[in-house]
């Protein structure tokens, strides 16, 4: 049923157990995994002067692919079909561009990550997770923390 299932990390231990569980649901289904990182520009158009900007953003770039090897190395050691993809938000919101990558891959599945913040910490600091599930056209499966 699930043979497509997007897989978004960030780093966080809550991003590690939804790829834990991820691997998990694709050998169970026999799916191939995308392990995509959505890397937030930031123009700092001001600080040009003071900053540089494209070294900044290459140093960002090269981070986010180690994270992405290292997770994939973890999904193929489960022996589960991987890629990888970074992402740029170029000022776009990050569920945005996750869901719409859900659409062009085309996956059938996204597992992803929350903190399960309620209340006034989610009102203050929303939620990328929240905003997936509304706006995919493809069911979405959302690992909570454990710790929260």
């Amino acid at each position: 049923m699930y043979q497509r299932i997007l897989v978004p990390i960030d780093g966080s231990s809550n991003s590690e157990r939804a790829l834990q569980e991820a691997i998990k649901f694709a050998q169970f289904h026999h799916a191939h995994l995308m392990l995509v990182h959505v890397l937030e520009d930031i123009q700092y158009a001001e600080m040009e002067n003071y900053i540089n900007y494209a070294e900044i953003l290459k140093s960002f770039k090269d981070s986010a692919r180690k994270m992405l090897e290292k997770a994939s190395q973890l999904v193929r050691q489960a022996d589960v079909e991987v890629s990888e993809k970074l992402l740029v938000a170029s000022g776009r919101r990050v569920a945005h561009v996750l869901v719409e990558e859900a659409s062009q891959w085309p996956a059938d599945l996204i597992i992803i990550g929350t903190h399960g913040r309620s209340g006034f910490n989610r009102l203050l600091l929303g939620s990328i997770a929240e905003s997936v599930l509304r706006l995919s056209p493809v069911p979405v499966l959302l690992i909570r923390s454990e710790t929260e």
